[in-house]
């Protein structure tokens, strides 16, 4: 397997309370010597002050005064991290089931979903509600890791037990990737160093795992996705007739030369050239900014998506999707707001729910019809004009949107296209 250098690897980690999240993310941190000088000071000296020896690791996370001093996460922390081999994004998600918007929010865009077990519990509620949440989001991997095998004795037996009991809840999630690693986030084992006292696990330790984790596949590279973010027109005497369109390719890749359509309104070019900031290429892939310049001067304005004319996306006005609400005001009926996808706004219109979902018991409620806030539903969406949208299954880019509140302008709920 080839290590992807310098590739950026955003991680979402999610556990119940005190399953020692926080003091995972801070031992692969110390471990990894990621830590400044300044920063260890500053945790000795709150470690100290509440009456502990050495270094709590969790404080390297738990930055919030309420959090430090209830000793929980609350809100989501974000730490960066580099090693010679990767770039890390961590996303420290709280555990209680009133935040699970908080998780929805920090796994959106996660490669990787760490779910922290207990060895002493196994698999809990809050390990379905953290694994469905991961499934819904389509994260690519899921790494589970057995905490605190220092308090049942290091024992393989355990480590099993626990590993059969998640393969039970597999069969209602779509995770294409699971891996299971026997850690102490709280004795250093496993997590960047391999683990002496646990010599049957023949497998990588946690950070070798990340930084060798192969996500180049992850990217949809056959759906060609360029949402038009702005018109480029310097209007100088060098570039007098330049009439670029910029934006991030999404998905796929594009080269010059390459036969596209502009959509909504249909009409065919050609590439003309494909232009960044550090020069013209022949082709771009996703994630990359660039700006396009076809041969025909076709008219196109933000919001709009170019696409190859053979694979193009669902162009629609009505659709199914999943929704986490974000916002502590419940949904109005028929309520109408402002639909968010790629570059495009619109104007939209709840018309249905089709059910709410039990995330506990992921059982489906068809009775409920109230959305309230962390409620993840089905509902059917009906939008002013078409928009340009594939499955999130098959594209997370755009398959996903946001809804607004026009009345206080708040993102309201997020969501992921079904149907």
């Amino acid at each position: 397997m080839s290590i992807e250098n310098n590739q950026l690897l955003r991680i979402s980690t999610a556990g119940s309370v005190d399953d020692g999240k926080s003091t995972l993310i801070g031992r692969l941190l110390y471990d990894s010597k990621s830590i400044f000088e300044d920063q260890l000071e500053a945790i000795e000296t709150t470690t100290k002050r509440k009456g502990r020896e050495g270094i709590d690791l969790a404080l390297f996370t738990d930055g919030l005064r309420d959090e430090r001093e209830q000793g929980i996460t609350i809100d989501v922390a974000y730490r960066y991290f580099t090693t010679p081999k990767r770039k890390f994004i961590i996303a420290d998600t709280p555990g209680h089931i009133q935040y699970t918007r908080n998780m929805v929010t920090g796994a959106s865009t996660a490669n990787v979903a760490i779910i922290l077990v207990d060895a002493r519990n196994g698999v809990i509620e809050q390990t379905r509600r953290h694994s469905y949440i991961a499934s819904l989001l389509q994260i690519p991997h899921v790494i589970v890791c057995v905490n605190k095998m220092d308090l049942v004795d290091w024992k393989e037996d355990r480590f099993l037990d626990i590993q059969q009991q998640y393969e039970g809840i597999l069969s209602k999630m779509s995770i294409k990737d699971v891996r299971y690693i026997p850690i102490s986030a709280l004795e250093g084992d496993n997590v960047v160093n391999r683990s002496e006292n646990m010599s049957w696990y023949q497998g990588a330790p946690l950070l070798h795992t990340l930084e060798t984790l192969h996500i180049s596949s992850d990217l949809n590279k056959i759906d060609a996705r360029f949402p038009v973010q702005t018109i480029i027109r310097p209007q100088t005497d060098e570039f007098h007739d330049y009439r670029g369109y910029a934006g991030r390719l999404e998905s796929g890749i594009l080269r010059k030369g390459d036969e596209v359509v502009a959509l909504p309104s249909g009409f065919n070019s050609r590439i003309k050239s494909i232009d960044t900031f550090d020069g013209t290429l022949e082709e771009a892939f996703a994630p990359m900014s660039i700006t396009i310049t076809l041969e025909d001067d076709i008219d196109i304005s933000r919001g709009d998506m170019i696409v190859r004319k053979n694979n193009q996306p669902n162009q629609v006005q009505e659709f199914d999707a999943m929704i986490c609400w974000l916002n502590s005001s419940a949904a109005r009926p028929r309520g109408k707001y402002t639909i968010r996808h790629t570059t495009n706004e619109q104007k939209s219109m709840i018309r249905d729910v089709v059910y709410k979902m039990d995330i506990n018991s992921l059982e489906r409620n068809s009775e409920d019809t109230e959305i309230k806030t962390n409620d993840i539903c089905r509902i059917k969406l009906k939008t002013t004009k078409p928009l340009m949208i594939d499955e999130y299954r098959d594209n997370r880019a755009t398959g996903s949107f946001i809804l607004i509140d026009d009345g206080t302008n708040e993102t309201v709920a997020a969501g992921m296209i079904i149907s």
